[in-house]
């Protein structure tokens, strides 16, 4: 077979090899049949609740185990046909062969990405907040345009974006911004995104146009439901109302109804100001703090089971997951996954599905690679 299908054929494969990692393809084979076998008890919907779950479960892993049965089935057919093609000498024959295993490949990437959205969380409503790290005006500036970005990005995908909380900066930018980004598996794609930002470009504030560098942090965490229980001590909250300050317009009412609730022994900072009300105000900051929480806890999980964790508290050099370089040359590169991009203006404007998608493939593998920085 000539490079050209090969080169379809490891795609796939690698693609599938993930998949099956990611489900534990035997365990997962196994859990089907309990399910299966579960649903068909009769008494199972004695309890709704319970019986939602099991046939949540069943056909998540159904579809999943489906779908890699289906491309394995569709490669091996296609590679049938190429090799006919090259045999009879057949051109047409090996041509739609080719163009078969170029479309699987395609399909096998889109979805490996949706198996690796697995996690207890992944299927939930996300927030996404983003703070300016030391640096003023220009960290700020960097972070309105990470506020952008994300915000691009998740309408790219079809997802409902809300702004709950937007500090403005104080000659331009913004101090820190909270995102409310709704749509299915919003905190499976985004959760890789929480981490340091780094940008490196000639400053339009810096009337000698000098090079500047600027970070800002990223914090992604789902919205839970109530069937969540997070027990919070009230007297370990310090709870402040202030005047909202904003972009204005639609996205932001300016109030003095605005809410931050910080968590005293955890150091964890939330913030409200979409309402008029300070009480809704006030429990949408509660239910962000339950949902930082309950990030946390998921986090120390996986740090416990050997999943790579480390804080994003510092917002500096040396703490950055990816470096967006428009001077002096132009390049975004994932110091996590080496994954990089020559347009940083597609980026920023939203273009993040292959970084997402491989930083979920590392989570999976457990993989990590020695990247240096881009300067």
């Amino acid at each position: 077979m000539r490079a050209e299908g090969q080169a379809h054929i490891e795609r796939i494969e690698a693609a599938l090899s993930l998949v099956r990692q990611s489900l534990d393809w035997e365990q997962a084979l196994r859990r089907l049949d309990e399910l299966d076998a579960r649903v068909q008890d009769p008494t199972l919907w004695d309890d709704p609740k319970q019986a939602q779950a099991i046939t949540q479960e069943q056909k998540r892993l159904e579809t999943a185990i489906n779908t890699v049965r289906e491309i394995e089935g569709e490669m091996a057919d296609a590679v049938e046909f190429v090799e006919m093609g090259e045999a009879e000498g057949d051109g047409d024959v090996e041509r739609e062969g080719l163009d078969t295993l170029a479309s699987l490949a395609e399909r096998a990437d889109r979805d490996k990405v949706q198996a690796l959205l697995s996690g207890e969380a992944d299927g939930y409503d996300t927030y996404l907040q983003i703070n300016a790290g030391a640096g003023g005006t220009e960290s700020q500036d960097w972070a309105e345009m990470l506020l952008r970005m994300y915000a691009r990005w998740a309408e790219r995908r079809g997802f409902k974006v809300e702004t709950v909380e937007y500090a403005a900066g104080d000659q331009a930018g913004i101090k820190s911004a909270t995102l409310l980004i709704k749509g299915e598996n919003a905190y499976g794609y985004a959760k890789t995104e929480s981490g340091v930002h780094r940008l490196v470009r000639i400053s339009p504030y810096d009337s000698s146009a000098r090079r500047h560098t600027s970070f800002s942090s990223v914090w992604v965490y789902p919205v839970i439901d109530d069937d969540i229980d997070i027990e919070i001590n009230p007297s370990d909250l310090k709870i402040d109302t202030y005047r909202a300050s904003g972009a204005g317009g639609q996205h932001v009412n300016t109030t003095d109804s605005a809410v931050r609730i910080t968590h005293q022994p955890t150091g964890i900072v939330v913030a409200s100001q979409n309402d008029r009300s300070q009480h809704k105000n006030r429990a949408t900051a509660m239910n962000m703090l339950k949902a930082r929480l309950y990030e946390r806890e998921m986090a120390e999980r996986e740090a416990a089971a050997g999943t790579e964790y480390e804080s994003k508290t510092d917002i500096g050099w040396g703490h950055q997951i990816r470096s967006y370089v428009l001077q002096p040359y132009q390049m975004v590169k994932d110091l996590r996954t080496g994954v990089t991009s020559p347009t940083p203006d597609d980026v920023l404007d939203g273009a993040l599905d292959p970084f997402i998608s491989a930083a979920l493939a590392q989570r999976v593998t457990g993989e990590t690679v020695e990247i240096e920085d881009v300067e």
